[in-house]
C-alpha cells in the first residue's frame, strides 16, 4: 500500500517458500502481482488460495472489505487504490 509492489513481491515470495499453506500471504501475493500486471501469477497465487480456503464463500472484493471493515476510512481508501485493485486484476469477483 506504500507503492513499493517490488519490494512487497519479493518479501510475499519468501513468506509463501516459508509457509505455502497461508492463505494470506497467497492472497497478498496475488494482489501485487495483480497490480504488477502479472495477470497469469496472480491468478495462479488466487486460485491456489481459494483452493486452501475451501469455501467460496466470502471470497470475494465485497468480502474483503467486509473482513476489513473495522479499519479506518483512510486506511481502507488505500486497501481499494492497492490491494483490491490488484485482486480484481487477479480474478477475484466483486461478489
Amino acid at each position: 500500500m506504500q507503492s513499493r509492489t517490488d519490494e512487497a513481491i519479493a518479501w510475499l515470495e519468501k513468506a509463501r517458500s516459508a509457509n505455502p499453506a497461508h492463505l494470506p500471504v497467497r492472497v497478498t501475493l496475488a494482489g501485487a502481482y495483480g497490480l504488477k500486471g502479472e495477470t497469469e501469477r496472480a491468478a495462479a497465487e488466487l486460485a491456489e488460495g481459494r483452493r486452501l480456503r475451501g469455501n467460496p464463500d466470502g471470497f470475494s472484493i465485497s468480502g474483503m472489505r467486509a473482513f476489513f471493515s473495522f479499519l479506518p476510512p483512510k486506511v481502507l481508501a488505500l486497501y481499494e487504490t492497492t490491494y483490491f485493485t490488484g485482486l480484481r486484476k487477479a480474478g477475484m469477483p466483486e461478489d
